[in-house]
């Protein structure tokens, strides 16, 4: 079989839709060697994160020929006529888009959504992105022959908001890098201390500083858990929100208790989770919750918020407050400092849920996606 992807992300983006880009692919081509990968991506890329898809006999990359459309048009519109050229079986839209005139190419799609955050949060978008995503997203809904949903949330949201037959949209959950399942000595967490200017003791918070991802809770917590526990903050300002977070801290007393890390090259971040003592991720809505899957195969209890699918990342050991009670932050933090046998026992309980989130497990469930696309399309009929 020929796959296409759009591959986008995952030359250009090193977070987020970027690593599940990545693992999508790694995780195909490793699985079924004797299929063919076309990644379709207006730009190339030289981050050391695409070497192992470089790697890959049966991946090849597809650059826009110099006489025609350039950048986000070509994406949009011009991978058709490449789809068509290359016989492309199959095309598979990895971060919530299809091309516009994918309908017209005559080749199967499959789209994955990540969320509906925008619907959702509408507060937490320009009103220009939310038009932008809604039409681009919503028209790759409609157009696609199947949905792949991340999480039960998003394809409940899907289902709600763009009015698709359920039976269209399919949950498969997301992996995480494997590099978080191997264990750091404590020889190199020491070294990654001494390296990142980490503190002794601290609580973890990855993601996007703003204003969803809802770190105001945890600074507001901190006053109230023992000074000698500190906050780790990794992620990169988004529109100044920082500031916001810097003012709260300065009104709590906080502000030389947190430690903020922008640009943390990846290979640290499963040595970051290990050395922390508990990892939080309190944002109000996701599709589906990654650093909650980094922070288990790391084994580190995790607190999260319920009101999203966040529950479904962390499964039954994992502590769930309010996203709006720093109260409740307190206390889950309190519980878990108070009772380190608990604790050890919540990350042991964490990695063994963690494993059904295996990326191996995700290949195949997508290639059984892509084969049933495929049989129905030559049917003539969507599934």
């Amino acid at each position: 079989m020929i796959i296409g992807y759009d591959g986008k992300r995952a030359v250009r983006n090193m977070t987020g839709l970027g690593n599940y880009s990545r693992l999508v692919i790694e995780g195909i081509a490793g699985e079924y060697p004797g299929d063919t990968l076309l990644l379709y991506t207006p730009k190339k890329g030289d981050s050391p994160r695409l070497d192992k898809i470089r790697s890959l006999p049966n991946v090849e990359f597809r650059y826009p020929a110099p006489q025609g459309l350039k950048g986000s048009l070509w994406r949009t519109f011009g991978i058709t006529n490449h789809l068509r050229a290359d016989k492309v079986d199959l095309f598979h839209g990895l971060s919530n888009e299809l091309p516009l005139n994918i309908r017209s190419a005559g080749v199967p799609s499959v789209v994955t959504i990540h969320d509906v955050i925008y619907r959702r949060l509408p507060y937490c978008y320009r009103a220009i992105d939310r038009l932008t995503y809604d039409f681009k997203y919503g028209r790759s809904c409609r157009n696609a022959d199947h949905i792949i949903a991340v999480s039960q949330r998003t394809k409940d949201d899907v289902v709600e908001l763009y009015g698709i037959d359920p039976d269209k949209v399919t949950v498969i959950y997301q992996g995480c890098d494997p590099g978080f399942r191997r264990r750091w000595s404590e020889e190199e967490l020491k070294g990654l201390r001494r390296r990142l200017n980490l503190p002794e003791r601290y609580i973890l918070q990855v993601g996007t500083i703003e204003r969803r991802k809802n770190l105001e809770v945890t600074v507001k917590a901190l006053s109230n858990i023992s000074p000698d526990m500190q906050l780790v903050v990794v992620g990169r300002d988004h529109h100044g929100y920082k500031n916001h977070i810097l003012k709260i801290a300065a009104r709590t007393g906080v502000t030389n208790r947190i430690r903020f890390i922008e640009g943390l090259p990846f290979a640290d971040l499963p040595g970051v989770n290990q050395a922390a003592e508990i990892v939080v991720y309190p944002s109000r809505y996701e599709g589906f919750g990654i650093p909650i899957l980094e922070a288990l195969e790391s084994r580190r209890p995790v607190i999260a918020a319920i009101g999203s699918c966040l529950e479904e990342a962390g499964g039954g050991d994992t502590l769930y407050i309010d996203p709006d009670s720093p109260t409740e932050m307190v206390q889950a933090i309190h519980a878990i400092l108070s009772d380190p046998a608990a604790a050890r026992m919540m990350g042991e309980a964490g990695k063994e849920y963690a494993a059904r989130f295996r990326s191996e497990d995700m290949a195949k469930r997508i290639m059984e996606v892509y084969q049933r696309t495929l049989d129905e399309f030559k049917k003539g009929r969507k599934i």
